[in-house]
């Protein structure tokens, strides 16, 4: 019997492709006759569209034709997760609703007479009011982006708890807290090209997309267009990142499929950096009112939080985050009494929000991790202690929160208890002292979070394994760009079927060589697909199992994988190969061949612990990061480089998110950080050398015990670094900086704090709130369906 290959360090196989440069990504693609498609675009964030000439630019040389809304028939997009009735079409014919929107399309032959054409067509507009501020937008007085609707309230719901929640508390703190608006910034953009068909041909139209769902695209295409799925051909070659801005269907994508059958020509549209920055759904963009309630002993009474999600222009679905992953989430890792959540997403005039990294979960730890250090500020007790205080037990588990969250799995302490023991925690606050005593002005900031989140919910998976005479093949339904599923799912195969990873081939993102897949996303991929490939490589197993048998005149029980093939127990000259069986199988008119669809019992909720130790120059502001320490629990680990990968990917994100990264607007709409030369994007001199380690607290709703990680560390890291911030400066009496804690934000909060003039962290939230639908009574099982 081989041994074990899960739980080794294993390196990508994926790689040595990429770093050679043999990479395809979609504008690499040689199609013939392909022509490219570009969008002007409005330079205001609301108006009325009084006039769009595109003649001179359709006369321009090397442009093939120039459209507005009339000249295409073009249907509405139909949203990866509708949010009220806000349609949008791929380009605006009567109004405008941010920087940024359609409203015509230039095709040329070139890149040079592309844009050479779109500074041809004239648009005139006339300005409307402007509202880019969510608090401000949820007042009645506020005019409605629609109209017909009446308000900018997109959707919302509230707890009819309200402040009922806090009673009994001795202490109550109480913030309002940004969670600020990002831009996904993937090294690949929005890329798509398009091959119609006619007739006579297999699809109606053939689409490579740089997508994270290759299958969801299809039916989207297909449902937008009237066709049934299977005449839609869906294939994602290499993708430079997603990062969950690349779920579902780009508006642009269904311009360029009119602008295809249109023609009758193939089209591609390559989107451009700023035109990213501007147009690819952003994410974040929520505003919490925060309210912890406390024994004077440290013991959580309840949570009250009024969260608002800016849902941009149309109603973008990453507003209604705020109703769904931010409240299933916000119970955290604590023992809390009782909890009242009132969620609102409300539509400004900016880019509409979608997914990112994490999606709902990261925003609900912020908000909490932020709460819990102003307490333990407030009383006086250190904030480990304080976590440790309230933690859920392991004993506890499985658990129902108050949100209807049905956590698997945990041990919250122990992930801490880790994180602390790699900091040297006791040191780093005796150095911390040690500084305040000799009025150093580089002031040392400890923080910590914990936080849970909740990966692998919802659909099942497909995955197909066959052994042929060279090895295996493997088909599955997730759609990797960067994760490595070719090397995971090629371990459980190898693992359990005993046959070489380098003979084992993958398959993915072609939806005409794998019927059906949810794609990649909410950190799904190993314990849903990897499982799924596990399930159909144990009915290969079996039957080569029961075929060995008969043919070595033994019992099925007894045959066992060894080095190349199967033999009996106990019997090492007893062996047939992989080629042997295969063509035993074909003898006898049949292969070895399976696919299954598996469907886990039931989300997963992977955990974890992170530190980061920062230093502040108080004459400056700014913030080093010196260290950073993350301690993730994603359940059974299939390979330790992979999950040390997407640890430090995520703590990157999310360290990023805390000092630098901020898609802001000013009061006009525009936006002031499209640029990689304003937005603050970190490189690697920028972060500290990541201290990963992980404990394992194995998940009970899939065979392999996994959970997700892919996600986890940008949840955990973004708090942590927040939390040091505060801390370096807590002995100023400073109490709370939003994010991202700038330099000019940093300094202007010192010089206020010995001034004596720090503002308190409080407002009311909008009265608003209290107008919301009191929100109905859930099944807590509906609750897991709430990842993206």
């Amino acid at each position: 019997m081989v041994g074990s290959l899960l739980g080794n360090e294993v390196n990508r196989v994926e790689d040595p492709e990429l770093l050679r440069g043999r990479g395809t990504y979609v504008d690499d693609l040689p199609l013939d006759g392909v022509l490219r498609i570009g969008f002007v675009r409005s330079p205001l964030a609301h108006a009325e569209i009084t006039s769009i000439d595109v003649a001179e630019a359709a006369a321009a040389p090397g442009v093939v034709a120039a459209y507005t809304a009339a000249d295409l028939d073009m249907p509405v997009l139909t949203p990866f997760i509708p949010l009220g009735d806000f349609p949008r079409y791929p380009l605006a014919s009567d109004r405008v609703r941010f920087v940024g929107d359609a409203v015509a399309i230039v095709v040329a032959d070139s890149g040079a007479a592309l844009a050479d054409g779109l500074e041809l067509v004239d648009v005139e507009y006339e300005p409307l009011p402007v509202e880019v501020d969510p608090e401000h937008a949820m007042d009645p007085a506020s005019p409605p982006q629609f109209p017909a609707h009446g308000s900018n309230i997109a959707d919302g719901a509230r707890d009819a708890a309200g402040a009922d929640v806090l009673a009994g508390a001795d202490v109550v703190v109480r913030a309002r807290i940004e969670n600020q608006r990002l831009a996904v910034v993937p090294m690949e953009g929005n890329a798509f090209a398009v091959v119609p068909g006619g007739p006579d041909e297999d699809y109606e139209v053939t689409a490579y997309a740089s997508t994270q769902m290759p299958h969801a695209l299809r039916s989207g295409l297909a449902a937008s267009f009237g066709w049934d799925a299977e005449r839609v051909r869906v294939i994602a070659p290499h993708v430079g990142g997603a990062f969950g801005g690349k779920a579902g269907a780009a508006v642009e994508y269904l311009a360029a499929v009119a602008v295809a059958r249109e023609l009758g020509r193939p089209v591609k549209w390559i989107e451009g950096r700023s035109e990213n920055m501007q147009t690819m759904p952003h994410g974040r963009a929520q505003v919490q009112f925060g309210e912890l309630g406390l024994t004077r002993d440290g013991d959580i009474v309840g949570l009250r939080a009024r969260v608002i999600g800016d849902a941009g222009a149309y109603g973008g679905f990453g507003g209604a985050l705020a109703l769904g992953p931010t409240r299933l989430m916000s119970q955290g890792v604590y023992r809390i009494p009782a909890l009242s959540y009132d969620g609102v997403a409300v539509l400004t005039n900016t880019t509409p929000v979608g997914a990112f990294r994490g999606a709902g979960r990261p925003e609900a730890a912020a908000m909490l991790e932020r709460l819990i250090d102003l307490a333990a500020a407030e009383l006086g007790i250190d904030p480990a202690q304080l976590r440790r205080r309230n933690f859920l037990r392991p004993e506890q588990f499985p658990h129902t929160t108050l949100t209807g969250a049905s956590y698997d799995s945990g041990d919250y302490d122990l992930a801490l208890t880790e994180a602390l023991r790699l900091a040297g925690y006791e040191e780093l606050r005796a150095e911390q002292a040690r500084r305040r005593a000799a009025g150093d002005p580089l002031a040392l900031g400890i923080g910590m979070s914990t936080y849970v989140e909740i990966t692998g919910g919802g659909a099942g998976e497909f995955a197909a394994v066959e052994v042929h005479e060279d090895g295996a093949t493997i088909k599955v339904g997730t759609s990797a760009h960067g994760q490595g599923h070719a090397t995971s799912f090629s371990m459980i195969v190898a693992d359990l079927l005993g046959i070489p990873m380098e003979s084992v081939e993958f398959v993915q993102s072609d939806t005409a060589t794998v019927p059906r897949g949810g794609g990649t996303g909410g950190s799904r991929s190993l314990q849903v697909g990897g499982s799924a490939v596990r399930a159909a490589a144990e009915v290969v197993l079996q039957r080569a199992r029961e075929l060995a048998a008969t043919k070595l005149e033994a019992a099925p029980e007894d045959i066992e994988v060894t080095d190349g093939g199967l033999g009996v127990a106990g019997v090492p000259s007893t062996v047939l190969s992989w080629p042997d069986l295969v063509r035993a199988a074909a003898d006898e008119g049949g292969s070895l061949a399976a696919d299954t669809d598996f469907a886990p019992g039931g989300a997963s909720f992977p955990f974890g612990a992170h530190v980061s130790v920062v230093e502040i120059d108080t004459e400056t502001g700014f913030v080093t990061p010196l260290r950073h320490i993350a301690v993730d629990d994603c359940g059974r680990i299939v390979n330790p480089t992979i999950v040390r990968g997407q640890q430090h990917g995520g703590a990157v994100q999310g360290i990023a998110q805390a000092l630098w990264e901020h898609m802001s607007y000013d009061e006009d709409g525009n936006p002031s950080t499209a640029t990689l030369a304003d937005y603050a994007m970190p490189s690697a001199a920028d972060v500290p050398a990541l201290e990963t380690a992980n404990t394992v607290t194995e998940s009970p709703h899939n065979p392999l015990g996994a959970k997700g990680i892919g996600e986890s560390a940008t949840v955990g890291s973004t708090p942590a670094v927040q939390n040091a911030v505060v801390d370096a400066l807590s002995h100023l009496g400073v109490r709370h900086i939003d994010m991202p804690a700038t330099p000019q934000r940093v300094w202007e909060t010192i010089r206020d704090a010995r001034a004596g003039t720090l503002a308190d962290p409080w407002r009311e939230p909008p009265a608003a709130f209290a107008d919301l639908p009191v929100r109905a009574a859930g099944k807590p099982d509906d609750a897991d369906e709430a990842v993206v």
